[in-house]
């Protein structure tokens, strides 16, 4: 990826085929925080604004080190938004990320 990652979404949560909250690390500078909850609406408004979030998991005692998955990225479909890994989704998911 050449564009520089803002988080990392580690798990989901979905009601009703719906992303309700993920759990994520976001960059700070250099490093990354501990786990953070982001709620739908607030994903959704920073991927509008340029951020970069892709699914991944933070290797065991590697601090910033992850093994990153795919982006996430915003589909439009009807008047509907979507938040998907894979561009052929027609609901919100995150391929290969566990629920919590």
């Amino acid at each position: 990826m050449s564009k520089k990652i803002d988080g990392v979404i580690e798990a989901v949560r979905y009601k009703n085929g719906q992303i309700t909250l993920v759990r994520a690390y976001q960059r700070r500078g250099a490093t990354y925080s501990d786990r953070v909850l982001v709620d739908r609406k607030t994903l959704l408004e920073r991927l509008q604004k340029g951020q970069t979030y892709v699914t991944g998991a933070r290797e065991e005692l590697n601090a910033s080190t992850f093994k990153l998955g795919k982006p996430v990225m915003i589909l439009k479909q009807d008047d509907r938004e979507i938040l998907a890994t894979s561009e052929k989704a027609t609901r919100d998911e995150l391929e290969k990320v566990p629920a919590f």
